[in-house]
C-alpha cells in the first residue's frame, strides 16, 4: 500500500490519507502451537485456495512426522476439501476407499468429510469451532496482535517488502513474545 502520510504535529498524531495505492496482497497462514505460544510452519503467498491450504498443513506436518498433530480452526470449505481428507488418510496410512466427491464414502460432502478429518483415532485431527465462535481458537488472538503491532499502521512499496515485514514480526514475535496465553476470563451467568 502507497499512503501519503503526514508526519506528527505537537499535540496531533501521525495521520494517513483514506486513499492510497495497492500493490497487491498476501494471503497468511499461520499455526499457532499452543503449549509455547510460537507460530511455527506459516505461509504467505497470493492465494488462499484448497491447495494452498492442504500444501501447508503438509508442510506443517513435515516438521515433526510423528507427531499427533490436532489443527483447532473454523469451518470454511478450504478445512474440509477433498484434498485435505486425501493427505491425511494418505499420512496415516488409511486404507480402503474414500469414496467419490458427490456421491458417496467419506468424500461425499463436508459432512462426511468433516467427521472423518475429526476422528481421534487418527495422527492428524480436526476440532472445528462453532459458527461466530473465532475466540475459540487461539491463532485469532495472535493475528489480533499482529494487526496491532504491525499492520495497522504499516506502509509497503510491494507485496514483497509487506511478506518480508510479516515474516520479520513472526520471527520477532517467536523470539521475544511468545508464550501460551492465558485466558482470564470466567463467563458469567446469563439473564433472560
Amino acid at each position: 500500500m502507497e499512503r501519503v502520510v503526514e508526519p506528527m504535529k505537537p499535540g496531533q498524531c501521525e495521520r494517513q490519507e483514506h486513499e492510497y495505492t495497492r500493490h497487491g496482497t498476501q494471503c497468511l497462514i499461520a499455526n499457532l502451537e499452543v503449549a509455547h505460544g510460537k507460530i511455527i510452519a506459516s505461509t504467505i503467498g497470493d492465494t488462499r485456495t484448497e491447495e494452498d491450504y492442504v500444501k501447508h498443513i503438509k508442510q506443517t506436518i513435515e516438521t515433526d512426522q510423528a507427531a499427533k498433530w490436532i489443527f483447532i480452526q473454523d469451518n470454511p470449505s478450504t478445512h474440509c476439501s477433498e484434498g485435505l481428507v486425501r493427505l491425511v488418510a494418505a499420512t496415516c496410512h488409511v486404507m480402503g476407499s474414500l469414496g467419490s466427491k458427490g456421491k458417496e464414502g467419506v468424500l461425499k460432502d463436508m459432512k462426511t468429510r468433516s467427521a472423518f478429518l475429526s476422528c481421534e483415532h487418527n495422527r492428524i485431527q480436526f476440532v472445528y469451532t462453532p459458527k461466530h465462535a473465532s475466540w475459540l481458537n487461539q491463532v485469532e488472538i495472535w493475528f489480533s496482535i499482529l494487526v496491532r503491532r504491525l499492520l495497522i499502521r504499516l506502509v509497503t512499496k510491494s507485496k514483497e517488502e509487506l511478506k518480508e515485514k510479516i515474516e520479520n514480526f513472526i520471527e520477532f514475535f517467536n523470539r521475544t513474545m511468545s508464550k501460551p496465553f492465558k485466558w482470564t476470563w470466567k463467563g458469567s451467568t446469563l439473564k433472560a
